[in-house]
């Protein structure tokens, strides 16, 4: 029996010189197309151009060059058959036994901003795949070689076995290689559906999804010990729609804190002014803007210092060390803020379980042209709900309107507006209480609305008087008015858009109490 016969064809150099010095030494013979080729050639290592075996020039600028009988029916043949080693004799073809293909970098090239779509399309592979593709399908026979990440475990089971790998390594190869294979047409189809998109405007949502995740990260378990997680991040221009995030310190991650610190970031991204939320069981628990982050944790911790313990604090600026000094005096489980002053990490680290995640603001890091790509998805019995990310910012007043007598002065407008921002991440039915841009109350979650807005209205006590009133959804009763006023509430920001809005309106102007509707609600399940 002759060598063994390696292809390769390589987009991805990374350690190709080694592993290919180590595939000669154990007594492959290797053929190569032409950048792979000259690196080899380069580096002193004897290789066969792939022209030798299809007997065919590469053409159209690179276009063909793999996609020959001479290269697909080496990789295809089933060694037990006698009739297709036979068929290869009489063409004068050689069995390949190992294929080692990386694509062509699309995802890269797609990445750099401003990307000519030509440049784009000539980023995607034709001959790789199929090489990668029929080496995976016939791997009872074949090895297939994806990932420079691969090289040595392929390796050393190479050298220890004589040259063969044994089926269980050629089964996991190969479903690497699909999976590869799947990963890079996901991101080509995501970029085709932004084109789609931009050529067919607005329009609906797909009549098909792919979803293609990358795991990022294990997790001790999911919400509860018995339930196993991992984190996942999107593949593609869809990564572009989330934010990168860093944990400089602290324990690992666990499932509830990511969830819990995606609810708090969103929130505080919505303001400009410096900000602080602090959130517990993905519903914020107190929320404040003021001149510092200092002033703003102390205010919005007070909002309600019992279900503060234990909570996700989040910041849109960066954390100095006096406010570190503040997040020490209690427990918490999370600090996320775009940046820390370096006094602040060592302030911190007196805290040596906190976690402490730096991650940009959206506003910083994403394009609002991606987060409207972007998908929201919930799982149900039967099947997978879906439906566009709820983008529009709390302080889109376009369309809002006072529909009392009474109107809200200057600065409970600026309330007004606050509390609209924070009642949109609180689960409805959904209250929020709020006076001189900081939270009183939070009602959150409750099957009625009333009581949800009894829940706000006792948690803010004597401080309601005054006080800012913000409803997720309409109010179909005057029972949230008349709590509303019995506690001393002076305003109500509210959707509107109930058959009895009259009702509430009527209440309003007995109570004198000024209303808005916003005349967009932000319900949250």
């Amino acid at each position: 029996m002759g060598k063994k016969l390696a292809i390769m064809s390589v987009s991805d150099k990374s350690g190709l010189v080694e592993f290919a010095r180590g595939l000669c030494e154990i007594g492959f013979e290797i053929v190569a197309t032409g950048g792979t080729q000259r690196v080899l050639r380069d580096n002193n290592i004897q290789v066969t151009p792939v022209e030798d075996v299809t007997h065919f020039r590469e053409i159209l600028d690179g276009r063909v060059k793999t996609l020959h009988p001479g290269v697909l029916a080496g990789i295809l043949a089933i060694r037990s058959r006698s009739d297709h080693m036979r068929t290869l004799e009489e063409l004068g073809i050689r069995p390949i036994d190992l294929v080692v293909v990386n694509l062509y970098p699309f995802e890269q090239v797609i990445s750099e901003p401003d990307v000519e779509e030509a440049d784009a399309i000539e980023n995607i592979d034709i001959g790789g795949p199929t090489l990668i593709r029929a080496a995976a399908k016939n791997f009872a026979d074949v090895g297939c070689v994806t990932s420079p990440g691969q090289y040595q475990r392929v390796l050393e089971e190479l050298r220890a076995g004589n040259g063969e790998l044994s089926l269980k390594t050629r089964r996991g190869l190969a479903y690497e290689a699909f999976l590869h294979v799947a990963r890079y047409d996901a991101v080509i189809e995501r970029y085709f559906a932004g084109l789609a998109e931009e050529d067919s405007g607005a329009g609906g949502l797909p009549e098909m999804l792919d979803v293609f995740l990358e795991k990022n990260l294990d997790l001790r378990y999911g919400e509860n010990p018995h339930q196993r997680a991992s984190f996942y991040v999107p593949v593609g221009p869809d990564r572009s729609a989330f934010l990168p995030m860093e944990k400089l310190q602290g324990k690992e991650l666990s499932f509830n804190n990511i969830a819990d610190c995606g609810a708090c970031y969103e929130l505080v991204a919505e303001f400009d002014e410096p900000a602080c939320v602090i959130v517990k069981h993905m519903n914020p628990c107190g929320a404040a803007i003021e001149k510092s982050s200092y002033d703003a944790y102390r205010r919005a911790y007070a909002a309600d210092p019992v279900s503060s313990f234990g909570g996700i604090v989040g910041f849109n600026v960066p954390i100095d060390a006096k406010t570190a000094e503040a997040l020490t005096e209690t427990f918490l489980e999370v600090v996320v803020a775009p940046d820390f002053h370096e006094e602040a990490l060592k302030v911190l680290a007196k805290k040596r379980n906190l976690r402490v995640i730096k991650s940009p603001l959206p506003a910083a890091g994403v394009s609002n042209a991606s987060l409207r790509r972007s998908l929201d998805y919930k799982r149900t019995p039967w099947g997978i709900l879906v439906q566009d990310t709820d983008v529009i910012g709390g302080d889109d007043s376009s369309g809002w309107k006072v529909v009392t007598s009474l109107s809200p002065s200057e600065d409970q407008w600026k309330d007004i507006v606050f509390a609209w921002k924070v009642v949109k991440h609180v689960k409805s039915n959904a209250i929020v209480l709020v006076r001189d841009q900081a939270t009183l109350g939070v009602g959150a979650g409750q099957m009625n609305r009333v009581g949800s807005a009894r829940i706000a209205i006792a948690q803010a006590g004597d401080e309601a008087r005054g006080a800012v009133l913000a409803s997720d959804g309409f109010l179909p009763m005057r029972d949230t008015v008349d709590a509303a006023a019995e506690a001393g509430i002076s305003v109500i920001v509210q959707p509107g858009g109930s058959i009895r809005d009259e009702d509430s309106i009527q209440a309003c102007e007995e109570h004198k109490i000024a209303m808005i509707f916003t005349g967009r609600r932000h319900f949250r399940h």
